[in-house]
């Protein structure tokens, strides 16, 4: 949401139904490694989902779904969707959007925030630290008016597990 990583002509706050924002994903890549999986967010079924959608110019259009699938897809535990969102000022648009493929080995879906806490507090990747990344994500959205009741268990047991060593 704070760094999409392409060129944009546009961005509006923009909200999905029927789908959740999730800290649902192993991350092997870039917030941890397969030995030492992190936990990254994932579109995941059920209910909704406030965030951010970026218009591209059409010249672009090529280059940023191909960049887009080499970050997304790197895995293949998100599935590449065209789906209808709705922008902050009530316009109806489609945007592709990567939703977790619950099949996936790295679906970890059902976690509690103690058990996501403890993978997320030691976990690094090649983008820097996972819990790095729960903060930034957590300070972005609390920016954007948002709130994320169990992003902010998981922070919350994070803070409690620094304190107590």
């Amino acid at each position: 949401m704070w760094n999409p990583g392409f060129s944009h002509v546009e961005k509006s706050e923009a909200l999905i139904f029927g789908y959740r924002r999730s800290l649902c994903v192993h991350s092997w890549v870039h917030r941890g490694t397969e030995a030492s999986p992190g936990l990254v967010l994932g579109l995941d079924r059920g209910g909704s989902c406030r965030g951010m959608a970026f218009r591209v110019a059409a010249a672009e259009w090529d280059e940023v779904l191909t960049y887009l699938r080499e970050r997304e897809l790197v895995t293949h535990v998100y599935l590449e969707r065209t789906l209808p969102i709705r922008l902050a000022d009530g316009r109806r648009v489609t945007a592709v959007a990567y939703i977790v493929d619950r099949d996936h080995k790295q679906y970890a879906g059902g976690l509690d925030a103690i058990d996501a806490a403890h993978i997320v507090e030691s976990a690094i990747g090649q983008s820097g630290p996972n819990d790095a990344y729960v903060f930034n994500t957590l300070s972005h959205l609390r920016e954007m008016g948002i709130r994320d009741q169990w992003l902010e268990q998981v922070a919350g047991e994070i803070e409690r597990m620094r304190d107590a060593s």
